[in-house]
């Protein structure tokens, strides 16, 4: 299979590049060259928002492109109409985001969408610019060769917003630690080596059309979670199970401040963590114990000295240390 990457060369589409290479495929990677691309592939330089950006790709022939784009829909228009006669299928890695808020628990690939333009040139609201490229990608492509990947929350080595590195870290201080309850909260997400090979398969398998991209209902619950860290990073920890309630009372931002976490039977935990995914299930998704995701993300995070990259346009995650002694009693 030859495969065209372009840009994602840090977090979700290193993951591709790299199980597309253990599969022995062809790999020609597009981006800006700020970031180095993998061993075996070729690599082409171009800037998809500026004049001309897209003429290293002028020529050249793909069996698959898969495409992590998040800004203005108009670089996905234009690159899907330039390779449309030259590749035979698009991936888009899309977003969970794109369903109108806020889609009820169970919701499916049928949920109602935001209003996107696939011909923007805007990219302040994500999930609008996320749509909007969808459109533009089935418009110029056609839907019948378009693959959208409606990620939820991503994690995995290579992690560059923050969420499990921040965690893995916390933990790894020890001692009294803000657990948010419930313990049995259930939780989704997908390992990013996971949404890879699904990705790769679906190429060989002609998938088209959207497909949620999480784990499955039951995979995973945040005291595993929390529970895995505990035990991966041999810490001391003490997980202090605390009431949502208590949490919010405390000013404390869901999601963000307190990474994967939000409270149950709210709108945001039905968007976020209960979604139905057995479309993807059913074509071949597949998600590893939520022990070796830790454990591989902590290894990862050892080997660069312990602090993860940091994406620029997503906002640090965790909560303030002083804010955490308080809620706890300290």
């Amino acid at each position: 299979m030859r495969l065209l990457l372009l840009g994602g060369t840090e977090f979700a589409g290193r993951a591709v590049a790299e199980r597309a290479l253990a599969r022995g495929w062809e790999l020609t990677v597009f981006n800006r060259g700020n970031n180095p691309v993998p061993e075996g592939a070729t690599a082409l330089t171009g800037d998809r928002t500026a004049p001309g950006g897209l003429d290293a790709l002028a020529e050249g022939e793909w069996d698959a492109v898969v495409d992590t784009w998040s800004k203005a829909p108009v670089a996905v228009r234009d690159t899907a109409r330039l390779l449309k006669e030259r590749a035979g299928r698009y991936v888009y890695v899309s977003t969970c985001s794109v369903y109108t808020w806020a889609p009820p628990a169970g919701y499916d690939e049928s949920a109602p969408l935001v209003t996107g333009d696939p011909d923007s040139a805007e990219a302040e609201d994500y999930a609008v610019a996320k749509r909007g490229a969808e459109l533009a990608l089935d418009r110029e492509f056609g839907a019948d060769r378009s693959l959208h990947v409606r990620a939820g929350l991503l994690l995995g080595p290579y992690e560059n917003v923050g969420r499990l590195p921040w965690w893995l870290t916390r933990i790894a201080r020890g001692g009294p630690t803000l657990a948010p309850g419930p313990r049995e909260l259930p939780l989704q997400y997908v390992d990013v080596r996971d949404m890879a090979d699904w990705i790769l398969d679906g190429i060989e398998a002609g998938l088209s059309g959207p497909y949620n991209m999480m784990s499955p209902q039951g995979h995973a619950t945040m005291g595993g979670l929390l529970e895995a860290i505990v035990d991966v990073v041999g810490s001391d920890a003490e997980l202090r199970w605390t009431d949502p309630q208590v949490i919010l009372d405390a000013g404390i931002e869901p999601w963000t401040q307190l990474p994967v976490w939000v409270p149950p039977a709210t709108d945001m935990h039905d968007a976020l963590h209960a979604a139905d995914v057995s479309r993807a299930v059913a074509t071949g998704l597949r998600c590893r114990p939520v022990r070796e995701t830790v454990a591989d993300t902590w290894a990862w995070l050892r080997s660069i000295g312990g602090e993860a990259p940091q994406r620029p346009d997503r906002p640090r995650k965790g909560v303030d240390p002083e804010v955490e002694a308080k809620v706890l009693g300290l």
